[in-house]
């Protein structure tokens, strides 16, 4: 091996280049799912389907906080939404006194192309397959 190189050099260069295209895939899918969120946003306001004021709910229960954001359920369970400005937020929250009194604080989330990956059978949908089902939903929406 006559590059003058040790092996647990050539493999932390190898897991750091594995890693930095790793990141160059995952930001060029978050610009693609950006611009389809994008897209949505404004098939939603040309199509004068009114926003709503998002409420952050915990998980298996019927507990929701407001929050300070106004957009669109993407999800009949609400655990998912597109603001007006365009962000991704995933709307579970734990339980808290602080959010009961104060509301929800949540933070956007990078959106994928596909949602719910991981998750329960059934859970997983491309998200422009989920964007083009709640357009067309229009006002009919729960």
């Amino acid at each position: 091996m006559g590059d003058g190189s040790s092996w647990p050099q050539r493999q932390r260069e190898a897991v750091t280049a594995h890693a930095a295209a790793f990141d160059r895939q995952r930001a060029a899918e978050t610009a693609q799912a950006r611009e389809l969120i994008a897209r949505f946003v404004r098939e939603m306001v040309e199509r004068d389907v009114p926003p709503a004021r998002l409420r952050a709910r915990v998980p298996d229960s019927r507990t929701t906080y407001r929050t300070d954001l106004t957009g669109w359920y993407l999800r009949r369970n609400r655990s998912l939404a597109v603001s007006v400005d365009g962000d991704l937020y995933l709307l579970d929250t734990a339980r808290s006194l602080r959010a009961r009194l104060l509301g929800a604080q949540i933070a956007p989330i990078d959106p994928r192309l596909r949602l719910g990956v991981g998750a329960r059978d059934g859970e997983s949908m491309p998200l422009e397959q989920l964007l083009r089902q709640r357009v067309q939903a229009g006002r009919q929406w729960p």
